[in-house]
């Protein structure tokens, strides 16, 4: 993960799940709308052997009684070993995130981390900026945590 990014979003739960639980429900993305009221659609383009392949995504971020519509297209890969699912942004307003979720069992669940790191839109004098201070704490913050409350919620009651 490019960690010296001007933007760097941070969300994690303590999951009282076992992480084969929670990381199945977080790699099965084809299925998050069902799960998680604020996703409108996720689309395969292109599936690879690991999981992963190019995703399409859209997603409402709330607010009050209004929803603002997002999407985006992902790279995604998929490592059963270590275990992770990482996330390149190749469309959208947020080309070129890099996202990671990462599992670690500890006592009582397991803790999920999900890092969003980029450099922002290549706008000319406010793209870091719109990054920074919009983007990434209003839209990306706004919208994995919840996709992370309600993926936890699904796991921890065994769906």
């Amino acid at each position: 993960m490019p960690l010296g990014t001007p933007m760097v979003i941070i969300d994690e739960q303590l999951v009282r799940a076992p992480a084969s639980a929670i990381f199945a429900l977080a790699r099965d993305v084809e299925h998050w709308p069902a799960h998680l009221a604020h996703y409108r659609w996720v689309r395969f383009h292109e599936r690879a052997r690991d999981g992963g392949g190019i995703v399409e995504m859209a997603a409402w971020r709330p607010f009050g009684l209004v929803r603002w519509p997002t999407w985006w297209l992902s790279e995604m890969q998929v490592d059963d070993r270590r275990p992770v699912v990482r996330f390149r942004h190749i469309g959208g307003i947020t080309r070129g995130m890099e996202v990671e979720w990462s599992f670690t069992p500890e006592s009582g669940g397991t803790r999920v981390r999900i890092v969003h790191a980029w450099d922002g839109p290549r706008w000319p004098v406010i793209g870091v900026a719109a990054a920074t201070t919009v983007i990434g704490p209003v839209f990306v913050h706004g919208i994995a945590s919840r996709t992370l409350a309600g993926l936890a919620k699904a796991a921890e009651q065994g769906r």
